[in-house]
């Protein structure tokens, strides 16, 4: 008998140390989680995934509205003139400076105004790096004067010519010119040996970024083979060209006239 009622009074000691162990459970349980209870292994407002922003790969040239818009040598209208563009001409964007844009006029820092009557932004989807350092260089030097027979950087085979001077061009000397620092690229001395150079764009649909553009004139336009070709102009995207041509290095639209003088396009970089 006394048996049997340790044996009982253990079962009730356990039942009631197992209770008391059960709510203790429950109410740190229910502290953790405010009181409330959750089911298992659910996330509870699970954080969105973060959208990285698409930065595309431009390049941003100033474009100007009117003709014969004002180049400065500061940002201010007392400043210098160190030159000017015409409407629909572009120069490279650098930087805002109040109410004036930042550019690379004849190789030296200029400013022209950010009037919105005067002038807008525009971009260019970047090339590869070559073309856009043969870009970069022409930029620099736009407003530099074209003189004909202009003196080359080499001999057509890098050999560097006496008298060269980045103070004045002609069109196949400032392509050479261009190429040679922007592209490691051996150019030929004039437009009808430059033409003989590259591997050829048959497709005009198919013009990039950096192609030479060879075009024939009014003076050589009834002449044969290669006699026929009388400027040279690199292919500047969106229907434009930098070029040199009977006044100063410019980047200009292609106008129809021009277009209608186009003999052959050359591709000297990812041929």
């Amino acid at each position: 008998m006394k048996t049997l009622n340790r044996i009982t009074r253990f079962f009730v000691c356990f039942s009631i140390v197992f209770l008391i162990f059960i709510s203790l459970v429950g109410c740190n349980n229910n502290a953790n989680n405010g009181g409330v209870l959750q089911p298992p292994n659910v996330e509870e407002n699970p954080p969105l995934e973060e959208e990285i922003p698409v930065i595309k790969n431009v390049i941003t040239y100033v474009k100007s509205k009117v003709n014969g818009l004002n180049i400065r040598e500061t940002p201010s209208t007392t400043s210098n003139v160190v030159g000017v563009i015409n409407k629909n001409d572009m120069v490279v964007f650098k930087d805002t400076v109040g109410n004036w844009y930042k550019t690379l006029y004849k190789g030296k820092t200029a400013y022209l105004s950010a009037s919105t009557s005067l002038t807008t932004l525009s971009t260019f989807d970047k090339a590869d790096d070559k073309t856009e350092m043969v870009m970069e260089l022409g930029a620099s030097l736009l407003g530099t004067k074209y003189v004909y027979g202009a003196t080359r950087l080499h001999n057509g085979k890098g050999v560097f010519l006496t008298g060269f001077s980045q103070s004045a061009f002609d069109c196949s000397s400032f392509t050479q010119y261009l190429f040679y620092y922007g592209a490691d690229v051996l150019l030929n001395l004039t437009t009808r040996t430059q033409v003989l150079q590259g591997s050829s764009v048959k497709d005009i649909k198919n013009l990039k970024r950096g192609d030479l553009m060879f075009f024939t004139n009014a003076q050589r336009y009834n002449n044969v083979g290669t006699e026929r070709i009388g400027h040279v102009a690199i292919y500047f995207g969106d229907n434009y060209i930098l070029h040199t041509a009977s006044d100063y290095a410019v980047i200009e639209p292609i106008s129809t006239t021009r277009w209608k003088y186009l003999l052959q396009v050359k591709r000297h970089i990812n041929v």
